[in-house]
């Protein structure tokens, strides 16, 4: 074979292969039509989801002293959860975690009822900002 058919052959493999190429590129355009209310939603649901309404278990009701002893006790046996103590009139009550489903929930709670069997798990009313995170 001469060099000249090589070169011919080449040239030709390469206008087919080129050719092929761009009649099977795809050139298009997408146009989204939505609700205006769609952007007002995905707000209310990004608001909702970076609330503090995420699940929480108690694992004491009572008094004061009797709060800072469970409080006490529970930082003892546990120490992967946030404790909180909050006040209620006329109690006190220990909550722990800040748990964003009910499943994450449910699984803490099998834990922390071995040792606490009066424990549930609760979502925490909005207007609830009585804390004693100090203590």
């Amino acid at each position: 074979m001469s060099k000249q058919h090589i070169r011919l052959s080449f040239f030709s493999i390469l206008i087919t292969f080129t050719t092929y190429i761009s009649c099977h590129a795809q050139e298009g355009s997408v146009t989204v039509n939505q609700d205006h209310e769609i952007k007002q939603l995905l707000a209310l649901k990004k608001d909702l989801n970076t609330s503090k309404l995420n699940y929480k278990i108690q694992i004491f009701n009572g008094s004061h002293s009797g709060a800072l002893k469970a409080k006490s006790d529970f930082e003892k046996l546990f120490t992967e959860w946030d404790i909180d103590l909050q006040y209620e009139t006329p109690n006190y009550k220990i909550w722990i975690g800040d748990f964003r489903t009910r499943l994450e929930a449910d699984r803490a709670l099998v834990k922390v009822k071995k040792e606490i069997p009066n424990a549930f798990i609760f979502k925490p009313k909005r207007d609830n900002k009585k804390q004693f995170n100090s203590l």
